[in-house]
């Protein structure tokens, strides 16, 4: 048995993906021989968020506390050393197999009540390979008999050359690191969320670094982009691009934070475009 459990390989030409069953996420994608993401191994735990998938909150909750429906809720905090609920609840959950073919594969996790979120979710994602690169889609159900919060995330690391110093990064929208004009990374640390995200006619957001974009739909408004220096797994040799559908503490602020009413269903896509 590997650390990630059951590996769902996919094709599509020179493309290939790597899906696990833990966490339902994405472990490696290449186009050719060329890595496209900063994976992990089959014989490795997932390091450092790689590839999965942060539900039913991305990014970080301060203190693990918060309020809803004015009850207040604790939170474990998996983030210990800052005091933090970090990355939602699913990321070392298993994701059961609902179907697939050669290009394509979908998981299925039912997340129930637990100490800190007491709300139940049916959650699946599908993986697709195909002409314009990889798609993911997510469907989330409330199939619980109250309302709850909900948000949610993914956590891509786009491989650098070799180190994300010398990307050069186009992110349509202004934040403290400014980069709505294509520029080299160079020292410039990440560990930031851009919002007010400027969208094609079609809706989508692009991010394009060095070539490879990351897209996504309007229901995802926010981005976190995270050159990974506090992690030496990371060290700046990958470039986290990760479309949230709220910011940072969103469970604590209510920024753009979703209620799912019961059976109500919430979607959104993402994807990755080769060169």
């Amino acid at each position: 048995m590997y650390p990630s459990g059951a590996q769902h390989e996919l094709r599509f030409r020179d493309q290939a993906a790597c899906v696990v069953e833990v966490g339902g996420g994405l472990r490696t994608y290449t186009v050719g021989e060329r890595a496209v993401l900063d994976g992990y191994g089959v014989e490795e735990m997932c390091r450092s968020g790689r590839g999965q998938i942060l539900t039913p909150w991305p990014n970080r909750i301060s203190g693990g506390a918060y309020t809803f429906d004015d009850e207040e809720y604790q939170l474990p905090l998996t983030e210990p050393g800052a005091g933090n609920a970090i990355h939602g609840l699913v990321r070392w959950a298993q994701w059961q197999l609902v179907d697939r073919d050669p290009d394509r594969v979908t998981l299925e996790h039912h997340l129930f009540p637990q100490p800190g979120y007491p709300f139940a979710q049916h959650l699946q994602v599908e993986y697709r390979l195909g002409e314009q690169g990889l798609v993911v889609s997510t469907l989330v159900t409330n199939v619980g008999d109250r309302p709850c919060p909900f948000g949610l995330g993914f956590h891509p690391y786009l491989r650098g050359a070799p180190k994300v110093d010398d990307l050069n990064l186009h992110v349509p929208a202004r934040a403290p690191a400014d980069f709505s004009r294509p520029k080299r990374i160079g020292d410039t640390v990440l560990d930031t969320t851009f919002s007010d995200l400027e969208r094609g006619s079609d809706g989508l957001v692009r991010v394009n670094v060095d070539g490879t974009v990351v897209w996504a739909d309007p229901a995802f408004r926010h981005l976190q982009l995270f050159t990974g220096d506090t992690l030496p797994d990371v060290a700046r040799r990958g470039l986290a691009v990760e479309p949230m559908t709220c910011p940072p503490n969103a469970f604590r602020t209510g920024e753009d934070l979703i209620r799912l009413e019961p059976n109500q269903r919430f979607t959104a896509s993402w994807g990755i475009q080769p060169p």
